[in-house]
């Protein structure tokens, strides 16, 4: 691997004059010893998966078996139509398309887990509002996403990328870093500027909890993939202002990283702490299930 942390990252492409994706597509070409065009045809079909899991988000009646998610997508897309909004509409738009991808996952439908199951909306979300937004080609889009793949790579490795592991910080904040960076560089960002946006968009979740309500990715995961979006958007659209992350984003991984190691074990997706244990999540896990899932 030519990196491991985002500084080696940044200092590779600008000293290069590449992007981040460059950088990671020659990275994945001499790791898997497979040529350019393979390696890009695999992520173009993995943007396609994701295009397809959010056209079924938004357009079909998608409901989970449990019933605890469905149909906020497709309201907050009509909601959008109606011209009526406060926040602005490429934030919405990526909100929507992050929710109809977060509630296929939950209706067990096709999805492109980024960097999981459970933070599957962000980057799907903001990359194609993004791109309706700038106009982007679908390789600009593909090329986004070997830039978030470059930086779910330096979390990974460096601190962890799973609730289970470290909490929702951890698993949210990975998908909304990874998001922030890549549509920076879709927007024309540089290297430095993407490597802001993901320090700044990953410190504003920080010691964010794991607390699944039964049990199960949806609440309030789904409306956590809403929020890491927006999350993402306003991250990219300061770095892209000249705003810079105070504490180095290797930093940032750093500190997200201890802070998970020191998280109670309740709080990392054991349904045992936080909005798992509130007296309505324990009548929907009796009710989901028959009977609590911890006596």
């Amino acid at each position: 691997m030519k990196f491991t942390s985002i500084e080696q990252l940044v200092e590779l492409a600008e000293t290069q004059g590449k992007k981040i994706s460059d950088i990671m597509i020659e990275s994945e070409m001499e790791t898997h010893e497979r040529s350019k065009e393979e390696i890009f045809e695999q992520m173009r079909m993995s943007l396609q998966v994701m295009n397809a899991a959010i056209e079924k988000g938004l357009k079909e009646q998608v409901r989970s078996r449990s019933g605890l998610s469905g149909g906020d997508g497709r309201k907050l897309a009509t909601y959008i139509e109606k011209g009526q909004f406060l926040s602005g509409d490429t934030i919405l738009e990526a909100v929507s398309k992050a929710i109809a991808t977060s509630e296929v996952n939950a209706s067990m439908g096709t999805i492109v887990a980024t960097p999981t199951a459970g933070s599957v909306g962000i980057l799907p979300g903001t990359i194609f509002a993004t791109a309706k937004k700038l106009n982007s080609s679908e390789e600009s889009m593909v090329y986004a996403l070997f830039t978030a793949g470059a930086i779910g790579l330096v979390i990974a490795n460096n601190a962890f990328i799973s609730g289970a592991a470290g909490g929702c910080q951890a698993e949210i904040g990975s998908a909304t870093a990874m998001a922030a960076a890549a549509i920076v560089e879709m927007a024309g960002g540089t290297p430095t500027q993407a490597a802001n946006a993901l320090g700044i968009a990953l410190k504003n979740m920080l010691g964010l909890t794991c607390d699944p309500v039964a049990g199960l990715v949806e609440v309030p995961c789904v409306k956590r993939n809403a929020m890491g979006a927006a999350n993402a958007m306003i991250a990219a659209d300061m770095a892209l202002a000249g705003i810079k992350s105070v504490i180095p984003p290797d930093e940032v991984i750093e500190t997200m990283y201890r802070i998970g190691c020191a998280m109670p074990m309740p709080l990392k997706e054991t349904a045992l702490g936080g909005l798992a244990t509130t007296p309505t999540a324990k009548k929907l896990e009796k009710k989901i299930f028959g009977k609590p899932l911890h006596e």
